[in-house]
């Protein structure tokens, strides 16, 4: 026979150890939830914006390749370890370096290709496909549509944009740059290193001025000689035109230019007759219309360089400055390089060679290089002219 009495079901506890697992992973939970927040940081880029990027972004992507001059400081254990997609105006503008760097470390060779120029040549949409944690873009001189149009589909997508100067106001913005960038890539300290030595440097540039109250030296500064067979492109208020006024010489451009760049003509050059001529540019060996300059190139390819393509115009062949001496020739990518310390440098001793007779800007590229970077020193990146 059933037994009709109901079954009555006990009220049973956990027992304490139940209690303690449950708690335990309970607050557990929580630290994840936790953790989870704060995977994500705010840092305030160039332009002052807050751009909230994650904890450690494994995919970024970088708006010039030639900011493997910064990366390659900060991360030289292997600079492309997070780089998803970049421009080739590395390869384009600097086949020298781009040849080092791809020797040593060959999975460069494979990040995705985003354009042959720089941030105007990015299609918006194959970035975007890239999924990029953080994309890093440059401060530029001027922008056009494209350029805009770039950051306005990003920021639309709501990937995260941090912009740096490493191009234009470069006394104002490169230390804060370096510090951006270190910010982005959790390398506070390397970034504070160089700054460091990046100041050092400056600031016995800055001091050794301060005190002299003599003429400045009438200069000229020529971007890219060779490239264009018209007289004289150059810059003034940005780029190079800030590191020799800082070096302490008087830009014969300086009434005539009132921005970044600007041309001067040859009538202008010629009428001006500069103490020192400066020209710059960063051509291949064998290349026949830029002046040649890098790491694949020795001293006596630089003059030969510098001599041929002078004779090419007519109002750099009036110049006295070439004919007797006083001239120089600066390697044209330090202008969007932190590296530009030691153009500094270079520029400041080959107008005041007493006052800065105890400098020497070739140790200090040795320094920059052993310390901060994972690639060989090699080639020429300055030099003085001879006289005829």
């Amino acid at each position: 026979m059933l037994n009709s009495n109901p079954v009555r079901l006990q009220k049973t506890s956990r027992p304490p150890a139940a209690r303690g697992l449950l708690l335990k992973m309970m607050l557990g939970l929580l630290m994840v939830l936790s953790m989870a927040a704060s995977a994500a940081r705010t840092i305030t880029d160039i332009d002052g914006q807050q751009v909230t990027i994650p904890d450690r972004p494994q995919r970024i992507v970088l708006g010039e390749s030639r900011m493997l001059y910064t990366l390659a400081m900060l991360e030289p254990d292997n600079p492309f370890k997070n780089i998803v997609g970049w421009p080739l105006d590395l390869k384009k503008y600097d086949q020298q370096t781009w040849d080092i760097f791809a020797k040593q470390f060959p999975q460069m060779l494979t990040i995705p290709s985003l354009g042959i120029g720089g941030t105007n040549d990015m299609n918006p949409e194959k970035v975007m496909a890239l999924k990029p944690d953080v994309v890093i873009l440059p401060s530029l001189a001027r922008y056009d549509d494209a350029d805009l149009r770039l950051l306005t589909l990003l920021k639309a997508a709501h990937i995260p944009v941090v912009k740096i100067d490493l191009r234009v106001h470069l006394l104002q913005n490169t230390t804060r740059s370096v510090q951006i960038f270190g910010d982005v890539l959790n390398q506070q300290a390397r970034a504070q290193a160089f700054t460091r030595f990046y100041d050092t440097h400056m600031q016995v540039i800055h001091q050794r001025l301060a005190s002299y109250s003599g003429p400045k030296p009438r200069v000229l500064l020529h971007l890219h000689l060779g490239r264009r067979n018209e007289c004289c492109v150059t810059a003034v208020k940005g780029s190079l035109g800030e590191l020799l006024t800082f070096a302490g010489g008087d830009n014969i451009a300086s009434q005539a230019v009132k921005g970044v760049f600007g041309r001067l003509s040859e009538e202008t050059v010629i009428a001006a007759q500069p103490d020192v001529y400066i020209a710059t540019g960063a051509g291949n060996p064998g290349d026949q219309n830029d002046l040649l300059l890098g790491p694949a190139i020795s001293p006596a390819m630089v003059q030969k360089s510098l001599a041929e393509l002078t004779a090419k115009q007519n109002g750099l062949r009036e110049l006295q400055a070439l004919h007797n001496g006083h001239s120089a020739v600066l390697w044209q990518n330090f202008y969007l390089s932190p590296w530009h310390v030691v153009a500094t440098e270079f520029i400041a001793k080959t107008l005041y060679p007493e006052r800065f007779a105890d400098v020497d800007p070739e140790k200090t590229l040795q320094d920059l290089f052993r310390e901060f970077l994972p690639i060989p020193l090699s080639g020429t990146f300055f030099a003085r002219g001879v006289s005829d």
